[in-house]
């Protein structure tokens, strides 16, 4: 192939729509981005889909914007603070039908996205990765969400009907359509809660599927502050 017909071809793909859209929210995750970029790419090509990952930043002020670009990522800049305002930045900028969402310190495994998606393309509006029904390796969950979130995931099933066994679970697959539905406002942590209290109350279709947590390489002090959180 000529180099003049590559390039057609890689303008072709660059403006197909993409099914699936990837987005990571990122603040300061040099030690991590990377890894996490290159695993969420494979996983488009394990489906065999046409995809984007998008890396939603914060206001890093370490090397992790250059790194995701580095790795194929396309980067948005986000200037409210806040991990809800951070993935709602990267979610609206999302040309994907299916957006797939994870944090960016390699907690969750991108190259599990594929079980997600599935389950979105069998007909649900919104899917959950379990960490209580898959697993937690070792030193990947602090003992205060090991009681936190059992909580939490009561109360919301409780009032909201929404049946699911991990509430605060950063690893989901979604709808665009389902997303606008939601109509979420959450600029921070609360994110994930809101997303589910709002989903019950839309009546969406809700589905789980496990998957494992695994100790972040983030190399700082987290972003999460349980109790104000």
């Amino acid at each position: 192939m000529t180099y003049e017909s590559q390039k057609s071809v890689a303008q072709v793909t660059e403006t197909l729509q993409p099914e699936v859209s990837i987005v990571i929210p990122c603040l300061n995750e040099e030690n991590s981005i990377g890894i996490v970029v290159e695993k969420a790419k494979r996983a488009i090509e394990m489906m065999g889909v046409s995809g984007e990952v998008i890396v939603a930043d914060n206001g890093s002020t370490d090397r992790s914007v250059e790194i995701a670009l580095s790795k194929g990522a396309r980067v948005v800049h986000v200037a409210q603070k806040g991990y809800g305002n951070a993935l709602r930045g990267g979610i609206e900028a999302a040309r994907g039908r299916i957006i797939v969402i994870g944090d960016a310190d390699d907690s969750y495994d991108f190259l599990e996205a594929p079980k997600l998606v599935e389950k979105i393309r069998e007909g649900y509006d919104l899917v959950v990765g379990s960490r209580f029904k898959g697993r937690i390796l070792p030193g990947a969950m602090p003992w205060t969400s090991k009681i936190g979130n059992p909580i939490m995931t009561f109360t919301l099933n409780l009032l909201f009907k929404v049946n699911t066994s991990d509430s605060q679970s950063g690893m989901r697959a979604f709808t665009k359509e389902a997303y606008r539905k939601m109509q979420l406002q959450a600029t921070g942590m609360e994110f994930a809660s809101e997303m589910l209290i709002k989903a019950g109350k839309a009546k969406l279709r809700i589905a789980e599927v496990p998957i494992t947590l695994h100790p972040d390489k983030r190399g700082r002090p987290p972003h999460l502050r349980p109790i104000r959180d």
